[in-house]
C-alpha cells in the first residue's frame, strides 16, 4: 500500500477544504467588490445630491476584515504566504522539509492565538450588546462573528495541513511535505498563472 492509498481520507479532506476555500475566496472577493461599489456610489451621491449615503467607512471596514479572514485559508493552501527563501533554496531536501513543517507549526500557533483573541472580542461584544458608534448603530457581534468564523475555518484547514505534512515528514515523503507547506518554486508560480489564464480564456469563450 503506497502513501496515497494509506492517507486517502486525509487527502480527500484536504481537497474538500481546498474546494470550500476556493468558494470562500470568491465570496470574499464579491464582498470587497460590493464594498468598493458602495463607496463609489456614496461619493457620487455626495457630489450630485449633496448628502452621503452614510456608513461607507464603517461597512467597508467590516467587509475588509471579513473578506481577509475568509481568504486566508485559500492563500495558505496555495502557499501564497510570504516566506524569505534566500537560504532555504540551498538547504538539503530533508532539512528544507523540516523547516517547511516548522513554518507551518509556527503559523498554526499564531493563528490559534489570534482566533482565540478574536473570539474573546466577539464574545464581549455579545455579552455587552455593544454597538458601533455610528448612525447605523450596528451590533458589533455580527461582523465580528463573521470575522471569527473565517479564522476558525483557517484553523481547521491548518490542522488538516499540519496532520498530513507531519505524517509525510515522519514517513520520509518529502515531496508531499513540500507540496503542502513548502515554498512555491518559480515554475509552480508560472504554472499557476498559466492555469488561471486558461480558466479565464475558457470562461470568456463559453
Amino acid at each position: 500500500m503506497n502513501s496515497s492509498d494509506r492517507y486517502r481520507v486525509l487527502d480527500s479532506l484536504l481537497r474538500r477544504a481546498n474546494a470550500l476555500s476556493r468558494v470562500a475566496i470568491w465570496v470574499a472577493g464579491g464582498l470587497t467588490l460590493a464594498s468598493a461599489l458602495y463607496i463609489t456610489l456614496d461619493v457620487l451621491v455626495r457630489y450630485f445630491v449633496g448628502r452621503p449615503l452614510g456608513a461607507a467607512d464603517e461597512l467597508s471596514g467590516y467587509a475588509f476584515a471579513i473578506s481577509i479572514s475568509w481568504a486566508l485559508s485559500f492563500a495558505t493552501l496555495q502557499r501564497a504566504n510570504i516566506r524569505i527563501d534566500a537560504l532555504y533554496q540551498y538547504l538539503p531536501p530533508r532539512i528544507g522539509a523540516l523547516f517547511d513543517w516548522l513554518a507551518l507549526v509556527v503559523l498554526g500557533v499564531f493563528i490559534v492565538y489570534w482566533t482565540r483573541y478574536a473570539a474573546t472580542v466577539a464574545g464581549l461584544s455579545w455579552d455587552n450588546q455593544s454597538t458601533a458608534n455610528t448612525t447605523f448603530a450596528t451590533p458589533l457581534w455580527i461582523p465580528q462573528s463573521l470575522w471569527v468564523a473565517g479564522l476558525i475555518w483557517l484553523c481547521v484547514v491548518l490542522a488538516l495541513m499540519l496532520l498530513r505534512s507531519t505524517l509525510a515528514l515522519v514517513t520520509g515523503d518529502l515531496r508531499t511535505v513540500r507540496d503542502i507547506c513548502g515554498v512555491r518554486s518559480t515554475k509552480e508560480e508560472a504554472d499557476a498563472e498559466a492555469e488561471a489564464g486558461k480558466r479565464l480564456v475558457e470562461g470568456d469563450a463559453s
